[in-house]
Parts: C-alpha cells; structure tokens; sequence
C-alpha cells in the first residue's frame, strides 16, 4: 500500500537548492562584495562629496563676509552688515535699528539693492 509523503513541493526545491548554492571559494566571497562596494562608491558620488563640496562653499562665503554686504539669516532677517567681530556680525535692519547675529546663522549674501527711485 502507498503511504502519503506528506513533504511540500516548495519544501523540495528549498532542500534542493540548499545543496547547489555552497561557496565557490574564495572568488565567490569576493564577487559577494562587489555590490556593497558599488553601493558604497554610488553613494559617495551622489550623495556625500556633493554635501561637502556645498558645506565648503558656504564656509567661504561666511569667511569673506565684509561691511557693507546685504545678507539673509535662517530666520529670514535681512540687513547689511555693519560691524564684524570674531563669531558675531551686526546687521542694520531698518534705520538706527541694529542686531547682533552669530555668523554659522547667515544663509545667504544679497545683491546689493539698487535705491528705490521716487518720481
């Protein structure tokens, strides 16, 4: 009398191919890295040396700041600068009113604003 097996076909492959994928030696461990190290470089190029290639840029211009340039903080604040003294800079917002700022809070310089023209 035939008894039932009652293994699973997907149970079968899974048995089968367990056997067929054993290392190739020590060029299948090398081949195994090779997506990590395309991902790697991938992500470099796209990502990190884009982001400091900006990081650097804005060091120079927080550096080259001088009085006189019309600039834009994070908070939206924009004033001329009017005094520079080490990590801190004075921006004149309106007239006679001036505020003090950390220079890393400078997001962008301006272009100098043409004055307004009355008719």
């Amino acid at each position: 009398m035939d008894r039932f097996n009652p293994i699973h076909p997907a149970e079968a492959w899974a048995q089968a191919g367990a056997v067929e994928s054993a290392p190739a030696g020590p060029i299948g461990v090398i081949f195994s890295f090779v997506p990590f190290i395309v991902i790697f470089v991938l992500f470099y190029f796209l990502l990190l040396r884009p982001q400091q290639q900006k990081n650097k840029q804005r060091k120079e211009m927080i550096d080259n700041l001088k009085k006189g340039d019309r600039v834009m903080t994070s908070g939206g604040l924009i004033g001329t600068v009017t005094n520079l003294s080490g990590d801190f800079l004075a921006l004149q917002v309106a007239e006679g009113v001036r505020v003090k700022v950390k220079r890393n809070y400078i997001e962008e310089v301006q272009a100098p604003t043409l004055p307004e023209e009355t008719p």
